[in-house]
């Protein structure tokens, strides 16, 4: 591994054990857990000397210098020792594993928390850059491999190398000269170990990868179930879910076998070097006892296995490595500016765009150039353009979705920069045509968020005004109703005037309604226009409209193309001025789709 990476593993490392200091109790107790653990290990081979030594004079006493032990026979003292030292071990062992376990689930506990509240103050352009399915794997998989890098390694490398430690003290206090003629192979096995760590942590991003891929499929696959359904994509995913699992078996496998081919290797060399061991304490055995001998040699034969284990540790520490590695990417990501100062307990909703040009970070091309208008209080302004005219996208930087450079746009005369983001986003209700519910009741749908605990009055006075309440009283439960995953038991129109019932609770001075009425049918527009009439009184509205019928009322109509505002004027102006908004007019006709017209 080159100085750079492995400076770089050590970083990871350490960062991700600096999430372990809360629990840094529970750590050193799980270590004394362990201390007293890898202690019995040379008492076994200890005690074997003494069992050698008494096969031939069972009579001979052990602790000839204690008083009260004086007359206990090895006949009796060595199975004595042997439970005693067992009991010993044992409680060693579940002192380190039981408080390593707490601070292992603590950890992963911590480590989720403080992914998914990161992802909550993420800006948009990272959801538009990552897959949702690479994100929840990160929370869930990544996750529990990273324990296994902080807890599950820890306890192998602090309890087989306290093993090796007090193994290798016992050996040197036995014979010295033999115990270093054995270190000479050590150098041998820590090629072997720097080796396979390369692989394992190159091999573990992958398998990270693949694994995201196989989340990305399955959870689009699960949310589009009808599209997939209805336009007979069952095998067309059914292949693609195939690939990226047949992708990530072959990933775990491909490490398995490196793991399988490497561990064996290590075998051969750490059993070779015992092989040598035996040749030399039988060449060099002087005057050694053969109790000595046994025991030396029980003690020698006892370091091969943690010595295995902690050259194995090697891969889930890589592993876990590659998995906090990508936590912590996300963890570094910039979370939404926000420099505001200011905030308001209540604006009037005087809207002003200033000279207002934007284009999406990692672009060339401008989406919005040079776009300027004022709504007073109370106004309502309509944008109408075909699409990718850059309606939605004006709308997403009025709360503040996306960042803007060129421009201003004013709330109440504040740039919207300059307000604290939550509170701004507090004077504005949006309202889109991708409506999302929440699988809960009906009224912790309307009330979310902010509104959360908002009396059941004021929740169906809302509906009542989105016309909501007619179908929510005929629900089974009424408001109590759950509505399954993003409001899958209720019709498009009935999800959208949930949407509207939400924002018209949140009495925002400032609504946003973007194509919000484009999921409805002609009867449910009509009611909900109705509703929008009254709501939209003393509340400055800025609509991206679909039909003619909902801004032919508009004070100012906003008519978009290529990013630009092409003209502007009310209803009747614009259709005196014969350009693209009459054309629109007198091709479409009432209640039709402005989109269709301009692109045709």
């Amino acid at each position: 591994m080159t100085d750079r990476a492995s400076a770089s593993s050590l970083k990871i490392y350490l960062r991700l054990l600096s999430y372990v200091k809360p629990y840094i109790g529970y750590f050193l107790l799980s270590i004394v857990g362990y201390v007293i653990f890898a202690s019995t290990q040379p008492m076994l081979a200890g005690i074997l000397k003494y069992f050698v030594d008494g096969l031939s004079n069972p009579e001979a006493t052990l602790f000839a210098d204690i008083p009260v032990l004086k007359d206990l026979q090895l006949l009796q003292a060595v199975p004595l020792l042997i439970v005693l030292i067992a009991a010993w071990q044992g409680l060693g062992s579940f002192l380190g594993n039981y408080f390593l376990a707490k601070v292992s689930l603590g950890l992963v506990h911590d480590l989720r928390v403080v992914l998914f509240d990161s992802l909550l103050r993420l800006p948009n352009r990272y959801f538009d850059q990552h897959n949702s399915g690479h994100l929840i794997s990160r929370i869930t998989f990544n996750v529990t491999m990273v324990t296994g890098a902080a807890t599950d390694a820890i306890k192998v490398v602090i309890r087989e190398g306290l093993t090796v430690v007090f193994l290798f003290a016992y050996l040197l206090w036995m014979n010295w000269k033999l115990t270093l003629v054995m270190v000479a192979i050590l150098p041998v096995i820590a090629l072997m170990v720097s080796s396979a760590s390369k692989k394992f942590r190159k091999q573990s991003k992958k398998i990270q990868v693949a694994m995201g891929d196989v989340t990305h499929v399955a959870s689009e696959t699960i949310q589009g179930y009808r599209v997939v359904r209805s336009f007979g994509g069952e095998d067309y995913e059914s292949a693609r879910f195939l690939e990226a699992s047949r992708d990530n078996t072959a990933k775990q496998l491909r490490m398995t076998k490196t793991g399988a081919v490497y561990t064996p290797m290590l075998q051969l060399v750490i059993y070779t070097g015992m092989a040598m061991l035996m040749f030399l304490v039988l060449y060099l055995r002087g005057d050694a006892s053969a109790g000595d001998l046994v025991a030396y040699i029980t003690a020698a034969g006892l370091l091969p296995k943690p010595i295995r284990q902690l050259s194995e540790v090697s891969s889930t520490i890589q592993r876990g490595l590659a998995g906090a590695e990508s936590i912590f990417e996300q963890l570094d990501e910039d979370p939404e500016v926000d420099d505001g100062r200011i905030e308001r307990e209540r604006v009037s909703g005087r809207l002003e765009v200033r000279e207002l040009s934007f284009q999406y970070p990692g672009t060339e091309k401008p989406v919005l150039h040079d776009i300027s208008f004022v709504a007073e209080p109370g106004q309502m302004i309509a944008l109408v353009g075909r699409s990718g005219s850059g309606k939605s996208t004006l709308a997403s930087l009025i709360p503040r979705f996306y960042h803007h450079d060129q421009g201003h746009i004013l709330l109440d005369g504040v740039d919207v920069e300059d307000y604290r983001l939550r509170n701004l986003r507090r004077h504005i209700a949006l309202v889109t045509q991708h409506v999302t519910l929440f699988n809960d009741s009906v009224a912790n749908n309307i009330a979310y968020g902010d509104l959360a605990g908002a009396p059941l009055e004021d929740i169906k006075r809302a509906a009542a005004a989105a016309y909501a309440d007619e179908f929510i009283e005929k629900l089974p439960q009424g408001y109590d109703t759950l509505v399954g995953e993003n409001g899958v038991l209720l019709s498009g129109g009935q999800r959208q005037r949930l949407a509207i019932a939400r924002a018209l609770l949140k009495n925002a001075p400032l609504l946003i309604l973007d194509e919000a009425t484009s999921a409805l049918d002609t009867e449910s527009e009509r009611h909900i226009q109705a509703a929008l009439d009254e709501v939209m009184k003393g509340r400055t509205t800025l609509v991206i409209a679909h039909r003619l019928s909902t801004i032919e009322k508009a004070d100012l109509i906003l008519v978009m193309d290529q990013g630009r505002i092409v003209e502007r004027g009310s209803h009747a102006e614009l259709l005196a001025l014969n350009g693209h908004y009459a054309r629109l007019h007198a091709q479409l006709g009432k209640d039709q789709d402005p989109d269709k017209a301009l692109e045709a």
